[in-house]
């Protein structure tokens, strides 16, 4: 199964990315990740990618296009993928679906994750995460560590990533209304998207994807769980 799983920054689609494509046995593909992997490793790739991450821009299409294309290109995905922070906008989307025609597939399903704005900025602001592994992660409000400062698990020194920041998330969640979103429409025009509101605990929301997926009602609850 390939699909795309679509959102504003903060919605958890990498939460529900992991969940969705270890139940699925499928890749999960995240852009963030692969460009991180990059900024870690000091490549030239990282970092220009960087520049652009920390001040809440979009890494330029054609650096994005070509490290998706080649991740997609691997054996790995040939049973299905999940892709998670890619197409963010409408040339990207045009270029997945060319990169997937060429190799004679496409895309199975697009969910939509829905939240509130007021939501996503208190999600990511409130954010810390650990420098000696970054999946310690704790938040100020939420989840706060018992020494501030310091994560609970290993005593590493807990710090706001650049693009977490308030004016940052602001200047994301824009670019999001006028380049991400579009690209919801590209494909709810081919009949593949499903919205599902990404409020709730990560279970409530991995369940309403799933029964997206597997159902594709029109509408499967009042709550808006899902709909097409």
């Amino acid at each position: 199964m390939r699909i795309l799983l679509i959102g504003p920054p903060g919605a958890g689609k990498g939460t529900q990315a992991v969940r969705l494509a270890s139940r699925l046995s499928i890749q999960h593909i995240s852009a963030g990740d692969l460009f991180r992997e990059h900024i870690d490793q000091g490549t030239e790739l990282g970092r220009n990618a960087r520049t652009h991450i920390s001040s809440g821009r979009l890494v330029p299409d054609g650096i994005t296009i070509g490290v998706l294309a080649e991740r997609l290109g691997r054996p790995d995905t040939e049973r299905g993928f999940l892709l998670d922070g890619f197409p963010r906008n409408i040339p990207q989307a045009e270029a997945l679906d060319g990169i997937l025609a060429d190799s004679g597939s496409g895309l199975d399903a697009v969910l939509d994750l829905e939240i509130p704005e007021a939501e996503v900025v208190g999600r990511i602001a409130g954010r810390r995460l650990c420098r000696r592994n970054r999946e310690h992660i704790f938040h100020v409000d939420h989840s706060p560590p018992e020494v501030a400062g310091a994560c609970d698990v290993c005593g590493g020194e807990l710090y706001q990533r650049d693009d977490d920041r308030e004016a940052t998330v602001r200047r994301r969640l824009e670019i999001h209304r006028s380049e991400t979103a579009p690209v919801v429409g590209h494909y709810r025009a081919a009949g593949l998207v499903s919205t599902i509101s990404a409020l709730g605990q990560v279970q409530e929301v991995l369940d309403r994807a799933l029964l997206a997926i597997g159902q594709g009602q029109n509408q499967v609850d009042a709550s808006g769980t899902a709909r097409r």
